[in-house]
């Protein structure tokens, strides 16, 4: 018997192995199913051997606000709901934080049940820092806001991941290309399926590979985030001297700072030097 409350529940992304026993145990015993779509969470029930025969309502983006309220009055009389997606877990570029924000601010007892996640399993498999990441969710399909949301977010330090369709793949990867530059990149596809693939690289390896192999299934596409400029002393020095030349010392010593990330007052230091030694 479940208290009345939400549970968010992750289901399998593509092996149906990776759903946990007190995932599974936890849909059991729900009273009802919020799902984006019943026909898909019944198969996922019928192949763990769960009854149907329990209430399955529909909750999708273009309803979340109309019911969000009805659930947590379902929750109110005394129900357990889980909330389900139709593979890996609730919330993560699906529905659910309205309804979830909602049940905080009514004492609702909300629970999540962590299991499947796309984003994380594909930044597991590409190699590239992990240590700090932003999931940027869909790429949008019109070429103008693919190319906005990419400038937007070229300058982040941290690495950067999406979730992309087979049929967009190519346009996205060569759009990409143009912005990031050569940065080393992960694609990743069909995860914990049977042709699980992770293609590593930079934007041209990447895009070589699938010119040659016909994008097919779902993609997580995971970009590293610009490594920081490094520079020795001597090369701050040339590049203070030829910055000098065309501008003050003040916004020089700005302008290097910020750009080798280095610190105002040994950049100053180095600046005052080279103009005594012009003056000498």
């Amino acid at each position: 018997m479940l208290r009345n409350g939400l549970y968010i529940i992750a289901t399998p992304i593509g092996n149906l192995q990776d759903i946990s026993a007190r995932a599974v145990e936890t849909l059991r015993n729900a009273d009802i199913i919020a799902c984006e779509d019943s026909r898909v969470s019944k198969k996922l029930f019928s192949l763990l051997g769960i009854s149907i025969n329990k209430k399955f309502i529909s909750y999708e983006d273009h309803s979340e606000e109309q019911k969000a309220q009805m659930i947590i009055d379902l929750i109110n009389q005394g129900n357990s709901v889980a909330l389900i997606s139709d593979a890996g877990s609730p919330l993560i570029s699906d529905p659910g934080y309205k309804l979830v924000n909602l049940c905080r601010k009514q004492n609702i007892y909300v629970t999540s049940i962590p299991g499947a996640c796309a984003v994380i399993t594909a930044l597991q498999l590409s190699g590239l820092p992990t240590n700090r990441f932003m999931f940027a969710g869909f790429i949008p399909n019109k070429e103008k806001a693919r190319s906005d949301l990419f400038e937007e977010l070229k300058n982040i330090n941290a690495t950067l991941v999406f979730y992309e369709t087979a049929p967009r793949l190519l346009k996205t990867l060569l759009t990409a290309a143009k912005i990031f530059g050569e940065r080393e990149v992960a694609v990743s596809r069909e995860l914990t399926k049977m042709y699980e693939e992770t293609v590593c690289g930079n934007f041209t390896d990447v895009i070589n590979h699938f010119n040659q192999n016909e994008p097919r299934g779902e993609f997580v596409l995971t970009i590293a985030y610009q490594q920081e400029k490094q520079a020795s002393a001597i090369d701050i020095k040339e590049i203070l001297r030829k910055r000098l030349a065309k501008t003050s010392l003040k916004t020089a010593v700005k302008e290097i700072s910020a750009e080798y990330k280095l610190a105002k007052n040994d950049v100053y230091s180095l600046a005052l030097e080279l103009k005594n030694e012009q003056l000498s």
